[in-house]
């Protein structure tokens, strides 16, 4: 396979854009999926294929059973991975088509099924995209931070340009995604049972999305912190299943990421998927949700441009922190600003501007907490670190969507009536507004207890003096 990632193989290497920009298009493949899954899932299922909100909701309850176990087996099959591509990217090239084909198939319930068996078929396909194909890929993706390079620094960039893809990936969704599917469909709406083919269609061209992506990845990135098959060496990172929870669950930088992760997916379905509800019945108009929804994204996508400055500068923990505050400012904002479109504009982009900031920095903050790992313990556990972090997400997403869908039920959400009812109203505007302000304030909390960034350059001396 062309490679163009910077020809070198020490570990602390100071990467080229090349390999930057390799790495991020990983992301910007899953990300569709990831998106798809949390803006319109819900409402594909509901309007389309005409399923109960709260049975989806349990389905997806049920799943995450699954979805948080599979992450663990994933991160163990990547530290137990040998092969020419390394632990990690190999598995973006096994797992991209069939990732394709099952995301395909989730968004395309076939008409003709009905009661038990509609809901089975959802079920299965639901777990396969999720717990299955897309951790086989996301799990490695998220490994190969740690694996390109042991600098602190590249940790925040790769992290960061991770989400720059992320954000082009959710504007492109917002501006293009409903609109091949109208295209398509021929349907006057999306959200009609008649718009089946133009969902189908447009998640075809999706599909082929996620293979490129994920093949330009592999192209553009290099292992090198980690034995490789041909090396013939057993790596001092191959522990015990055992071993390996306990470095984790005894790091407590580590667990503080583990639930700021979280916080952070599950608000993304309350804004994500809660910006089509509110949209299409608060405010009237389902057309309002690319413009809205792309003032959050349009800002985030701005502000990464400007983080990496503001990590050298301040440290990837304090850039963190003031993005929490700008979120948690910007729902407050949009749950005051009620229909008002230019406000809900306005403060979109405040949650954007603080989600850039905060969301730039996760993933090199996990990064770092590994390295503290390694130090602490004597070995780093890269695939089941990374693994647990993606459950995290996931459960974030998933639970999120479990919530969304239990609180439009109890609002008594009807997606067959042509208007909601008041109390539905309220419920989405709750999901939208006022549910994610307070997980913003448990998480900026917990993460007033964070202190690595201080500690991390002493640790990563002492790391090296053991090695020589």
């Amino acid at each position: 396979m062309i490679s163009f990632a910077t020809k070198t193989n020490k570990p602390n290497t100071k990467l080229g854009w090349n390999d930057r920009i390799g790495y991020g298009m990983g992301n910007f493949g899953m990300a569709w999926v990831n998106g798809m899954m949390s803006a319109f899932l819900m409402k594909y299922l509901t309007d389309v294929s005409l399923v109960d909100a709260g049975v989806v909701s349990m389905i997806i309850a049920v799943s995450k059973l699954f979805d948080g176990v599979s992450d663990l087996i994933m991160g163990r099959i990547v530290d137990h991975t040998r092969s020419k591509f390394g632990k990690a990217r190999v598995w973006l090239i096994r797992m991209c088509i069939p990732l394709a084909i099952s995301t395909v198939l989730l968004f395309g319930v076939p008409s003709t099924m009905t009661g038990v068996i509609k809901y089975v078929y959802v079920f299965i396909l639901y777990n396969l995209v999720n717990a299955v194909f897309y951790t086989a890929m996301f799990v490695p993706y998220n490994s190969l931070i740690s694996l390109s390079t042991t600098d602190s620094y590249e940790h925040g960039m790769l992290g960061n340009i991770s989400m720059i893809f992320q954000t082009i990936a959710n504007i492109c969704m917002n501006t293009f995604f409903m609109t091949m599917v109208v295209k398509f469909s021929g349907a006057a709406e999306p959200y009609m049972v008649e718009a089946q083919k133009g969902w189908t269609l447009a998640t075809i061209v999706v599909g082929v999305i996620i293979v490129v992506s994920a093949l330009v990845c592999v192209s553009g990135t290099m292992e090198r912190t980690a034995a490789r098959a041909e090396d013939g060496e057993k790596p001092k990172d191959d522990v015990t299943t055992g071993k390996a929870l306990e470095s984790l669950f005894t790091n407590r930088y580590w667990l503080s990421m583990i639930f700021a992760m979280f916080v952070i997916f599950f608000i993304i379905v309350m804004y994500s998927a809660g910006a089509i509800y509110y949209c299409a019945d608060v405010l009237g108009d389902y057309a309002l949700y690319t413009p809205v929804n792309n003032a959050l994204s349009i800002a985030q996508f701005a502000t990464m441009f400007f983080t990496p400055f503001f990590m050298k500068k301040f440290g990837k923990h304090m850039t963190y922190m003031v993005g929490l505050i700008g979120m948690g400012v910007g729902f407050l904002g949009t749950g005051f600003a009620g229909t008002n479109v230019a406000l809900l504009v306005l403060f979109n982009a405040l949650k954007g501007i603080g989600l850039g900031a905060a969301g730039g920095m996760a993933f090199g903050m996990v990064a770092d907490t590994l390295e503290y790992g390694e130090w602490k313990d004597g070995f780093k556990v890269v695939g089941m670190g990374n693994a647990a972090i993606s459950a995290a997400q996931k459960l974030g997403l998933g639970i999120g969507q479990v919530v969304l869908g239990w609180i439009l039920a109890f609002g008594g959400y009807d997606g067959a009536a042509s208007a909601q009812s008041e109390s539905a109203k309220a419920a989405i505007s709750f999901i939208y507004n006022w549910l994610p302000v307070g997980m913003i304030v448990v998480t900026f909390v917990i993460m007033l207890t964070y202190k690595l960034d201080k500690e991390l350059p002493r640790i990563q001396k002492e790391l090296e003096e053991r090695k020589k």
